[in-house]
């Protein structure tokens, strides 16, 4: 069966995230395989703003509309200009930001499309003529493979930093949605609370500074890693050993069970590297690993395997940074 690929772009006020980029080049990759079209639908205030963003990766069409109810109401209308969309473009496989928002989405328009639904995808492959979503479950004890079956549509929800996103102007065409007529809806959204943080999120972060069980306890979290994320412009992050063991929240761990970060550094201290945790930051751009044992796994995939005491090193590598800063300041 020949299917479009329909990415959903979540955005505020015309900015958006990383994973939607990723997004974007992972439905080009698999509406070349499945035969199809690669679509995006923006909505609301900022649409257009998003809209020009995406024209510099890889689809076929840009579906917008700064309809001002998508903004005053509560998820409807969202749901109905996707829902719209879909069934315009035909049997599809619509791919969403495993987010949030991104999680509500996909659970109601699986439910207009009586689609199946695949959560916190980390992979997708095509076997014949069959799309198969490869996802950790059970706390990441087990790793599935589930296939759609012959259905018109199938909705993925793809966990960030999951796929690389790679930019390819293909003069995707801009396509104005036409409003669902008959609609009306109830739940105004009356405010938005946003709780205010002066950390970066991971999945953001250029630079990400993480530590593992090696660092002993909680307080050179604060001590040795957050001076340096500082210093570099980035956040702080924790192999699982450091999150099971209370030093962190698990808001900070990396790995097949937390987060996956693709930063431009990850620099790691007392982390061994297991395939748990390397699943979390391979796709970084460069890894350079700090660790008293030369044998670690992490020195087979590290760009730079640094044997030594991480407690010397790391303050000195931050006052570089710093006085390096001060000195082009």
């Amino acid at each position: 069966m020949t299917r479009n690929v329909i990415i959903f772009v979540e955005h505020k006020a015309g900015h958006t995230r990383k994973v939607t980029f990723e997004l974007a080049t992972e439905a080009r990759a698999l509406a070349d395989q499945i035969g199809g079209r690669a679509l995006a639908v923006a909505l609301g205030n900022g649409a257009s703003t998003v809209a020009q963003a995406l024209g510099k990766y890889p689809l076929d069409e840009i579906h917008i509309s700064e309809d001002p109810d998508v903004d005053r109401f509560l998820l409807d209308p969202t749901v109905d200009y996707l829902e719209a969309v879909a069934r315009s473009a035909g049997p599809s496989i619509v791919l969403v930001g495993n987010t949030m928002m991104g999680r509500d989405v996909a659970g109601r328009i699986a439910a207009r499309l009586q689609a199946g639904l695949t959560s916190d995808v980390t992979g997708i492959r095509v076997e014949g003529a069959r799309v198969e979503c490869i996802a950790p479950k059970l706390g990441g004890n087990t790793i599935t493979t589930c296939a759609f079956k012959e259905a018109p549509y199938g909705v993925v929800t793809i966990r960030p930093n999951a796929f690389a996103a790679a930019s390819l102007e293909t003069g995707a065409q801009v396509v104005q949605i036409a409003k669902p007529a008959g609609k009306s809806y109830a739940l105004t959204i009356e405010a938005e609370v946003e709780e205010a943080s002066d950390e970066m999120g991971l999945e953001e972060a250029p630079v990400v500074i993480a530590g593992g069980r090696g660092l002993g306890g909680p307080e050179p979290f604060d001590t040795l890693l957050k001076p340096l994320a500082q210093a570099l412009g980035g956040t702080v992050g924790a192999s699982r050993a450091a999150a099971d063991a209370g030093w962190v929240p698990y808001s900070l761990q990396i790995g097949q069970t937390g987060k996956v970060v693709s930063p431009q550094l990850y620099l790691c201290a007392g982390i061994s590297g297991a395939i748990q945790h390397k699943v979390g930051m391979q796709t970084a751009g460069t890894i350079v690993a700090i660790n008293k044992d030369g044998s670690v796994p992490i020195g087979e995939f590290a760009d730079l395997l640094v044997v030594g005491d991480a407690f010397k090193i790391l303050p000195e590598l931050t006052q570089l940074v710093q006085e390096s800063k001060a000195a082009h300041a």
